[in-house]
């Protein structure tokens, strides 16, 4: 066990040290985008709670479009005053089948829903689109609540100093390394079965500063069919002996992994994930320096630069040109004179509106607003939600694949491991996940526009052309494509079955 865990520890150290090469870039987009998260070195101990961590900040565009941004992708993917996913009966079924199980499937997505909705997934999940937007890669950790509790979710945004992830031969990321800090009390509550050696436990019961640094392992593991569920290890180490010693507090097995990872955009070769913010970036230090150069041009015009007469011999290099400042000057000399130039045109408010407009671009600030406002009419709702559609197309396909589905995979496998929904397979032949976020259904919109429109059509040709419509399926179709509970639906009628041809010799058709 111990030359395991010398491999393991080999490991999570060279998965460090690629991350390692990503941090510079992640620090800067966090000072000038978000710099309430800005320490994201691997460093557990590099920043003091509670410090300011905006001074050198002037100007507010990008925070104010990452956060936006943020504030959209919740809406538009996982809102929490609607019902954003939903489970429906596979291909596999029969339509007799399917009409039997589409009640109870109605029924389990609205307790994953409800577990949903009394965790903490609205206020982590925000977070973890702040970090996605800002620095192009999240990680939501996703455990399951004690029992007794009035959710069976429990969620946690995990910051990206604190992880470094491995990449499996497909391009998804399997294995996840967590490295925290925990004091004696934290290392008691989370691991409260953990065997400690008695002289550490004895000395960190003794001493309050002491803490240990616990790293997380979730790893794949495989059967000969296959993937087949994710071991986990949780060891310490010992950083106040300098040994380097650790020991395992503990071990088991996932079904699924409770480390989502995932990205806004992947380029080609890399594990993490690029962002919207590294776009911009040079637009935004671009800003925020022609910000600080105005202010600095203001202050100097609201308290001015004086000359006063001294006997003295004036030297250049002891000048400061600070507001305020002032200038000793020869008896009877001009001083310092400006040249005269030749006009008062300013452009730098010309440049920073140009500038914060490309950022807004960049941060999607300026194409993801309010989709349906009272004067818009139907036929625009519907064209405003096709361009989101456009936008968020690819980013959204990369959501679903690497947050959406294994999220909702992993609070179906915890609901029916505890008892609250049926025993069945969400394996997408006999049940299937249904999204119903308002970016899933925009091109559900479309669709919907093209059969109104159609229909529109026809009655403009009159009753001839308008028979032609199957009102009944017309009806369920705009039922299940809407999302409308299946209960609500009320499904065709079976034909009846020709009567088989009597056979000579005796009996009837009734009797049969």
């Amino acid at each position: 066990m111990e030359h395991e865990l010398e491999k393991l520890v080999s490991r999570y150290q060279k998965a460090a040290e690629r991350k390692q090469y990503w941090e510079p870039h992640w620090r800067e987009c966090y000072e000038y985008a978000f710099p309430l998260r800005e320490n994201v070195s691997s460093a557990l101990y590099g920043s003091n709670e509670g410090e300011r961590k905006n001074l050198c900040l002037y100007d507010g565009t990008a925070p104010d479009a990452v956060d936006q941004l943020a504030s959209s992708l919740l809406a538009e993917l996982t809102p929490p005053w609607a019902k954003w996913f939903g489970l429906r009966p596979g291909n596999e079924l029969s339509p007799q089948e399917q009409e039997q199980v589409a009640p109870t499937l109605e029924k389990t997505s609205e307790v994953m829903l409800q577990n949903f909705e009394h965790s903490n997934f609205a206020v982590e999940i925000h977070q973890c689109y702040l970090d996605l937007v800002t620095a192009g890669t999240a990680c939501l950790m996703f455990e399951e609540a004690p029992l007794g509790e009035a959710t069976a979710f429990h969620f946690y945004a995990v910051p990206l100093r604190e992880i470094a992830v491995e990449e499996s031969a497909d391009g998804k990321i399997d294995t996840t390394f967590r490295c925290s800090s925990l004091n004696w009390d934290g290392i008691r509550t989370r691991f409260p079965e953990a065997e400690i050696p008695p002289s550490l436990a004895e000395r960190c019961r003794e001493d309050s500063d002491c803490r240990l640094k616990v790293i997380e392992a979730v790893m794949p593991r495989h059967c000969n069919a296959g993937a087949c569920g994710y071991d986990y290890i949780a060891f310490a180490w010992d950083e106040n002996i300098g040994s380097g010693q650790s020991f395992v507090l503990r071990e088991g097995v996932f079904e699924s992994s409770p480390f989502i990872n995932f990205r806004w955009l992947k380029a080609p070769g890399e594990v993490y994930g690029r962002s919207p913010v590294m776009k911009a970036l040079p637009d935004i230090k671009t800003a925020n320096k022609v910000v600080e150069l105005i202010l600095k041009n203001a202050s100097i015009s609201v308290t001015g630069i004086w000359q006063a007469d001294d006997d003295g011999i004036l030297n250049p290099d002891n000048i400061k040109l600070i507001p305020g400042a002032i200038i000793p000057k020869a008896v009877g000399s001009k001083g310092l004179t400006p040249l005269a130039a030749p006009g008062d045109f300013d452009l730098s408010q010309l440049i920073l509106e140009d500038l914060r407009r490309r950022i807004n671009h960049a941060l999607l600030a300026d194409r993801l607003a309010q989709i349906e406002t009272p004067n818009m009419t139907a036929t625009e709702v519907l064209e405003r939600s096709a361009e989101i559609a456009r936008i968020l197309g690819a980013t959204f396909g990369r959501l679903q694949s690497e947050l959406l589905t294994p999220l909702l995979k992993r609070a179906f496998g915890i609901l029916r491991r505890r008892g609250d929904i049926l025993n069945f397979d969400l394996d997408g032949k006999i049940v299937d996940l249904q999204y119903k976020s308002p970016l899933a259904l925009a091109q559900t919109r479309k669709d919907i526009g093209n059969v109104t429109e159609w229909v529109n059509l026809l009655a403009s040709f009159g009753a001839d052309a308008l028979a032609a419509v199957n009102v009944a399926e017309t009806s369920r179709w705009l039922g299940r494509t809407l999302c409308v509970p299946a209960d609500l639906i009320r499904e065709a009628e079976a034909e009846p079955q020709p009567l088989p041809p009597e056979e000579t010799g005796g009996g009837n058709a009734a009797g049969m």
